[in-house]
């Protein structure tokens, strides 16, 4: 397994758009295997293919406190089950540093394949609902900070760009 590369905002990386995932084989599962491994490393509780420059529909995920619960969705899809709306404060491996309250639906269906390539469904409500559709926006090329005002993601922005520049 293997740390992968977290691109960060504003990265225009993020903004590509992921392909859907043809056949599910040993080489996207290893993928799924280094994504974990990044995510737990970050750590984070979510993490989109495109996070890490790996333009596949293809999204791990883990909300327990002891990484017991890991959720695969290859080539996830979702729908609105509600017009009840929730808030949670959500932040991004790829925008370290910064949470923001972004309103979403409260429950959605989710159709994905598994890490075999095995389709399921599931209805999810809360957090898990609330990551699915921000890993989703990922693999649609969409930002949490997108649901921002444009001051508040321009700061962000330039936080940001001041940070890597410091860093490089």
């Amino acid at each position: 397994m293997a740390i992968l590369d977290i691109l960060e905002f504003p990265d225009s990386r993020l903004r590509t758009i992921a392909k859907p995932v043809a056949v599910v084989d040993d080489e996207v599962r290893q993928l799924v295997d280094d994504m974990f491994e990044t995510m737990y490393e970050a750590p984070g509780i979510g993490l989109a293919a495109t996070q890490v420059n790996v333009h596949k529909r293809i999204v791990v995920m883990d909300l327990s406190e002891d990484r017991s619960e890991p959720r695969v969705f290859i080539n996830p899809e979702f729908e609105t089950l509600t017009d009840e709306m929730e808030q949670y404060q959500e932040g991004c491996l790829s925008v370290p540093g910064f949470y923001e309250n972004v309103d979403r639906p409260q429950k959605v269906r989710i159709k994905a394949l598994d890490r075999d390539g095995k389709p399921y469904e599931m209805i999810a409500e809360g957090l898990l609902a609330v990551c699915i559709q921000h890993e989703c926006d990922h693999l649609n090329g969409k930002l949490f900070v997108d649901y921002l005002s444009n001051l508040k993601r321009d700061r962000i922005k330039k936080k940001l760009e001041k940070l890597h520049r410091q860093n490089a």
